[in-house]
């Protein structure tokens, strides 16, 4: 939506104290942009201090979460869960850092806390596997818009999944079946163009 100058004009002419009601009740309807201006504004944590509290809570819920593995359905929904924590975590922070390593940590962790994937019917799991797939594009898409200093980062942790999927044959081979080179696993690997070469893999009905 757009704001008119007329608009604009009348709201700076409110008063402090209409301004300050006015505030008041659009962060009473709006959770995350009170979380945003608190952080902003007089959070004591930095950045980094919150994508550390995020990590624990990442591993923490992570591992709780890998008992009900059992229950294909009801295991996505709550990896879901703690996505859509990350998914807050940036919006609060703007982390673009942390955007593509927290939600890298997330899939190492699910990996890392779930032996028992190899004991699973595929069909159990395909869409689990799916959605790792499509959340490991969707990092190595930003790491080429982030500076190159961070990269070496990025790869330890790449490294990790990519032994990981090595390990299971059916991740293993749901990523060469969509067209996924293991290549690109590492930072400096991945192409220019790397969002039409996924753009064309995804018109042709794979990544899903």
């Amino acid at each position: 939506m757009e704001y008119s100058k007329e608009f604009k004009q009348a709201l700076s002419e409110f008063s402090s104290v209409e301004k300050d009601r006015l505030i008041f009740r659009l962060l009473k309807k709006d959770k995350l942009l009170s979380k945003k201006l608190y952080f902003e504004l007089i959070d004591p944590e930095t950045t980094d201090q919150k994508r550390e509290k995020m990590e624990e809570n990442i591993r923490e819920k992570a591992m709780l979460a890998a008992k009900y593995i059992g229950n294909s359905k009801y295991y996505l929904t709550i990896i879901r869960g703690i996505s859509a924590e990350i998914t807050e975590h940036l919006k609060v922070t703007t982390d673009k850092f942390g955007e593509v390593y927290l939600n890298l940590f997330l899939v190492n962790e699910i990996l890392e806390n779930n032996e028992s994937f190899a004991h699973q019917r595929f069909d159990n799991v395909y869409k689990l596997y799916i959605y790792l797939i499509n959340k490991i594009v969707r990092a190595l898409l930003l790491i080429k818009k982030i500076d190159e200093d961070y990269w070496m980062e990025f790869d330890e942790i790449l490294e990790k999944i990519d032994g990981k999927v090595h390990e299971n044959r059916y991740l293993e081979k749901l990523f060469i079946n969509n067209g996924i080179d293991f290549n690109w696993l590492r930072s400096e690997n991945i192409p220019e163009n790397f969002d039409l070469i996924i753009k064309d893999i995804k018109n042709k009905g794979f990544l899903r």
